[in-house]
C-alpha cells in the first residue's frame, strides 16, 4: 500500500471527493425518495435539438470536426452573445467548443496558472472551482460570501484577498448553490480591482439565462473587461442538454489559443453529434428555454415560501434552479440534517459544505424538478423540522 501511495500525485491526493455524490448514492439505494439534490434539468431535450442530433447521425456526421469546433456554432454563439450582450468575439480566433464548460474551466486553468499562482474565488460556490485550481498547479484562495449580502461577493472582500501572487478571479454568477445573481454595480466595482491589481477573471456564466426578476450581466461586456476575461458559457441548463457535454469558452484570441493548444492535446474536439444539436438548439431553442425558465420562476417561489414558513431561512435566489436556506432552527449542522432527513423522510438535499467553508449551517435543495414533488418535500421538511426543532 505505501508503494502505490508513492505513486500518487500529492497534489491530487490532497482534494477531496465531492461532496455532493454520497447523498446521491445512500438516496439510491432507497424507494420513494425525493430528490432536491441533483442540479440537473428534469425537462427532456427540447424536440427540434434531439432531432438535429439525429439527423446529424444519418447524415454521417460521426468524424471530428476542427479542434475549435464547427465553425458554423461558433459563428451562431457570436451571434448569439453579441445580440445578447453586445459583446463582439470573433468566431474563427475567440471561441472554442468544449466537452461541457467543466472541460472549459479545466482549459483555463491549465492555460494560465503557473504554479503557486493564487486564484481568488468566492463561496459557497460549484464544487470543481478549488479541485481545478489545484489540479493546475494554482492555489484556490476562498472568500467567503453572506446571506445578509444576498450571497454577492464584494469588491473589498476580493481586494482583501488580493496578494502578490494572485492571477485570477474565479467568480460564477448566476451562482451554483446559492442562486445569487451579481448587481451591475457589484461588478462594476469588482472591475475596477481587477484593473487596479491588473488580473484576470474566469466568468462562469453557464445559468445566465435562467434568471428571474433581474438581469443577468455578462462580465466581459462591462467597460475593459473584454481583454481581460474568460469567458464560461454552456448548453446544459437553459436548454436541458446536461448529457450532451457540450459547452464553450470565449476570450481573447491570445488567451484562447493556449487553450485551443491543451483542447488539442487532451480531447482534439468536442462530440461531433452535440455540436449540431446545440447548432439547433441557438437557431430553435428560444420558446424552450422561455417556457422551462417560466416553470422554474413558478417552483422557484413555491419553495422559497415554503422553506421560509417551516423555518428554513431562505434568502430570495434570483438565477439559476437552487434555493440555499439555513436550517439553524433544527441546531444540527448541515450534514446530520440532510441525513437525518433522507432517512427519516426520504426527501435529499445537498450538505451546503460541500460548496465551501461558507456553506455551513445550510443546505442546498434543487428546484428542477416537479411542481408537485416539491409540495410533497415541502411537507415532509415540515413534518421534520417540526419534530426536531
Amino acid at each position: 500500500m505505501n508503494r502505490v501511495r508513492n505513486f500518487v500525485s500529492q497534489r491530487i491526493a490532497s482534494v477531496p471527493p465531492s461532496g455532493i455524490r454520497r447523498f446521491f448514492d445512500i438516496a439510491a439505494t432507497m424507494e420513494d425518495v425525493i430528490s432536491l439534490g441533483i442540479g440537473e434539468p428534469d425537462f427532456t431535450t427540447p424536440e427540434p435539438i434531439v432531432q438535429a442530433g439525429i439527423e446529424a447521425l444519418k447524415r454521417g456526421e460521426t468524424h471530428y470536426t476542427s479542434n475549435s469546433g464547427l465553425m458554423e456554432l461558433r459563428r451562431a454563439i457570436a451571434e448569439h452573445l453579441d445580440r445578447l450582450y453586445g459583446q463582439t468575439y470573433n468566431p474563427a480566433s475567440e471561441i472554442l467548443i468544449t466537452v461541457g464548460v467543466s472541460e472549459a474551466l479545466y482549459l483555463a486553468c491549465t492555460a494560465i496558472l503557473d504554479p503557486g499562482d493564487e486564484v481568488i474565488i468566492p463561496e459557497p460556490c460549484f464544487v470543481s472551482y478549488a479541485p481545478e485550481v489545484t489540479f493546475a498547479g494554482g492555489v484556490p484562495v476562498m472568500v467567503p460570501t453572506r446571506a445578509e449580502d444576498g450571497w454577492q461577493v464584494t469588491a473589498e472582500a476580493i481586494e482583501e484577498a488580493v496578494t502578490e501572487r494572485t492571477k485570477a478571479i474565479l467568480l460564477g454568477y448566476p451562482n451554483n448553490p446559492t442562486g445569487a445573481v451579481m448587481s451591475r454595480e457589484r461588478l462594476n466595482e469588482i472591475a475596477a480591482v481587477v484593473k487596479r491589481h491588473d488580473l484576470l477573471v474566469i466568468s462562469d456564466e453557464l445559468y445566465d439565462r435562467l434568471v428571474y426578476d433581474t438581469e443577468h450581466v455578462c462580465f466581459p461586456s462591462l467597460p475593459g473587461m473584454y481583454s481581460r476575461t474568460i469567458l464560461l458559457m454552456g448548453f446544459s441548463k437553459a436548454y436541458a442538454m446536461t448529457g450532451w457535454r457540450i459547452g464553450y469558452a470565449a476570450a481573447p484570441a491570445e488567451i484562447l489559443g493556449m487553450m485551443r493548444k491543451v483542447h488539442q492535446y487532451t480531447i482534439m474536439c468536442a462530440p461531433t453529434v452535440a455540436q449540431y444539436a446545440a447548432l439547433a438548439a441557438l437557431k430553435e431553442g428560444e420558446p424552450y428555454v422561455q417556457e422551462m425558465r417560466a416553470e422554474y420562476d413558478r417552483r422557484r417561489r413555491l419553495i422559497v415560501s415554503g422553506l421560509n414558513e417551516i423555518g428554513l431561512t431562505c434568502t430570495e435566489p434570483q438565477g439559476a434552479f437552487y434555493a440555499f436556506p439555513s436550517i439553524a432552527v433544527t441546531g444540527m449542522d448541515e450534514n446530520e440534517f440532510a441525513e437525518r432527513l433522507l432517512q427519516e423522510e426520504h426527501v435529499a438535499v445537498v450538505p451546503g459544505s460541500a460548496f465551501g467553508e461558507a456553506g455551513k449551517g445550510y443546505v442546498r435543495c434543487s428546484y428542477a424538478t416537479a411542481y408537485e414533488q416539491i409540495e410533497e418535500a415541502l411537507e415532509r421538511m415540515y413534518r421534520f423540522v417540526k419534530r426536531h426543532s
